[in-house]
């Protein structure tokens, strides 16, 4: 059974990662600045990262399957180093919606770590969603 949840505080997976993808968005956010069209801070964090010596798949499908057939496409915006997922965002602040989208992210993907990035203003906000598995 997973259990899944969204807070900064409980568990630090991946903790030495996630920072360094948080200070790749800090530097994306300080060049290009706030409020742009999350395309743009997607494709720049992927250059930084890369950058930094970390290995990005950006846009990588997965498919989604539903009784057996074919149901559709998953597109995470970056898988970073096959661990954490990225995900830009230019939102007033986080909702629900994003939280869940990343959780069905990390289900399908089998990924425990997935970071909402967003550079809607001067300083960065960003949020942790872990999934946690018990076996």
């Amino acid at each position: 059974m997973a259990r899944i949840y969204a807070d900064k505080n409980q568990s630090m997976i991946h903790e030495k990662l996630s920072g360094e993808i948080i200070g790749a968005a800090m530097a994306v956010l300080k060049e290009l600045g706030p409020g742009l069209d999350e395309k743009l801070y997607e494709r720049a964090l992927v250059i930084e990262l890369r950058k930094r010596a970390h290995r990005v798949d950006q846009q990588k499908t997965f498919l989604v399957h539903y009784s057996g057939e074919l149901n559709g496409n998953l597109i995470p915006d970056a898988i970073v180093d096959d661990l954490v997922i990225a995900d830009s965002k230019v939102v007033e602040s986080f909702n629900e919606t994003h939280t869940r989208q990343m959780i069905g992210y990390l289900a399908i993907t089998k990924l425990k770590l997935a970071l909402l990035l967003n550079f809607k203003h001067a300083k960065l906000a960003w949020k942790r969603i872990v999934r946690e598995t018990h076996d």
